[in-house]
């Protein structure tokens, strides 16, 4: 049957590798039957603008860029008045959530996935009155990724975060704060916290916890209490690519939704993207909101 589809994509995302491709990919869906409006962002946040006002007026709404693109898209789809399955062809430096779906890094295969494939009920989360795809986080490296230049990360991936983040090291800094999720009542001081619907974060699998459903209305929590010298921190980031999450510097459960209260505003970051600066923080897993095309299984 055939369908209007509205593709945003980010014409700088991954070297721009868009550029090379755009025209087999809109092959693929013209020769499926159907009808596509092509729509290049502008800027930040031009996603969310784009997909609030015009998704009402398709069928589907295909997007292209890296994670930080999808959850724009998947936020302006939510802020409008029609929700609509949503393809992703992934183009950035991570892609941690098209791994996630077994989405295939071919962008021509990853178009005839969306023409050929079907619907998965995802979870997402709210985050006060915004959205997220899969990951709110906040700590150490949590800013490397929006502070990261654009041409960095296309020439490093993901060396371009862990080369900036070890920058850091030296002045970690902690946020002292309350989590509270069902019977679960926390404070301590972090130096980082996650709150992820995803098999791997910035590239590393495992490190989100075990037994990952993107579909189960839970989330997985992680939050690194803040180490008492340098050995202890090197031993946390080993812990973490090791997905050794039994330890006494680490929390980690699953949960519906949670509330994160601070002395200080906190800095977030949504899909690897800037958040805001809060005090007070209530996210929410909303169940199988988003319908997303898969490779058929």
């Amino acid at each position: 049957m055939k369908k209007k589809i509205l593709f945003i994509y980010n014409p700088r995302a991954g070297k721009s590798q868009i550029k090379a491709h755009l025209s087999d990919i809109l092959d693929v869906f013209v020769k499926a039957g159907h009808e596509v409006t092509v729509y290049p962002t502008q800027g930040v946040h031009d996603a969310v603008l784009a997909a609030a006002r015009k998704a009402r007026r398709y069928d589907w709404v295909v997007c292209s860029g890296g994670d930080g693109t999808l959850d724009e898209v998947v936020t302006g789809i939510m802020q409008s008045s029609k929700v609509i399955p949503v393809g992703y062809i992934p183009a950035g430096s991570t892609n941690d959530f098209a791994n996630s779906l077994g989405i295939p890094k071919n962008m021509v295969q990853a178009a005839e996935a969306i023409v050929n494939g079907e619907l998965f009920c995802c979870d997402i989360g709210s985050f006060n009155d915004d959205t997220f795809v899969y990951i709110a986080a906040f700590g150490l490296f949590t800013d490397v990724s929006y502070e990261t230049k654009q041409e960095y990360k296309n020439v490093l991936g993901h060396m371009a975060y862990l080369l900036e983040g070890m920058k850091r090291l030296p002045a970690v800094r902690s946020f002292r704060a309350r989590v509270t999720a069902g019977d679960v009542d926390i404070e301590d001081d972090f130096i980082f916290g996650m709150i992820t619907n995803s098999m791997s974060v910035g590239g590393f699998k495992r490190i989100t916890g075990k037994n990952v459903e993107l579909n189960d209305g839970l989330f997985e929590v992680t939050l690194i209490k803040r180490p008492n010298n340098a050995i202890e921190l090197n031993q946390i980031l080993a812990d973490l690519v090791n997905a050794n999450f039994n330890t006494n510097q680490m929390y980690c459960f699953k949960t519906a939704s949670l509330r994160v209260e601070s002395q200080e505003e906190i800095p977030w970051t949504l899909d690897g993207e800037f958040g805001g600066r809060h005090q007070d923080v209530e996210i929410v897993n909303k169940k199988e909101a988003l319908q997303i095309w898969i490779p058929r299984g």
